[in-house]
């Protein structure tokens, strides 16, 4: 007779592993398909992810790049690229940050404006609508709860792995004294 532990240590394994493939094909998927519905306004997920983020009420003031890539969950290293994409199409100005000359301020321009309210955010309502057509409310705040809290005990095992890596240091490295 097997154990019951292992049965169940064998099952929670097995749903963890089809939870996470699932969230990479959605992923996925989402880039797909997000990306074409809003590829007429010549924009992609990444693009739609940095609009979106700079038309929050708290953000018409422009984001710093590094806010802007702790508030996407991105390097800032990837962020480079797509945001000097959105400067050349003129959706996105950075310039020097007047509270800090270093820092660069990321905000949206009339054009980026014009497309995200006009052009894309209809496409958008219509993408969600029909990605989520046999969702109740319900169904919508539960999902959202958990990926809420799966997002949380990741965001702490990338907390433990980037402390892990300043453990590895030597003292003087970490910039103690």
């Amino acid at each position: 007779m097997e154990n019951p532990m292992v049965q169940e240590n064998s099952t929670r394994m097995d749903l963890a592993n089809r939870l996470f493939f699932r969230l990479y094909q959605c992923a996925n998927m989402l880039h797909k398909t997000g990306t074409k519905a809003v590829e007429e306004e010549g924009l992609t997920t990444q693009q739609w992810a940095v609009l979106g983020a700079l038309s929050r009420p708290n953000a018409e003031a422009g984001m710093g790049v590094g806010d802007l890539a702790r508030y996407l969950l991105v390097s800032r290293q990837n962020l480079s690229g797509l945001i000097s994409r959105m400067e050349r199409d003129g959706h996105i100005a950075i310039a020097p940050d007047g509270r800090d000359r270093r820092a660069r301020l990321v905000t949206m321009t009339e054009s980026g404006r014009h497309v995200w309210n006009v052009l894309a955010r209809p496409k958008i309502r219509s993408y969600y609508e029909r990605a989520l057509s046999d969702f109740s409310i319900g169904d919508m705040a539960h999902s959202l709860h958990y990926l809420l809290k799966l997002l949380e005990n990741m965001k702490k095992l990338d907390g433990e792995e980037e402390s892990s890596r300043l453990d590895n240091y030597p003292a003087a490295q970490r910039g103690a004294i």
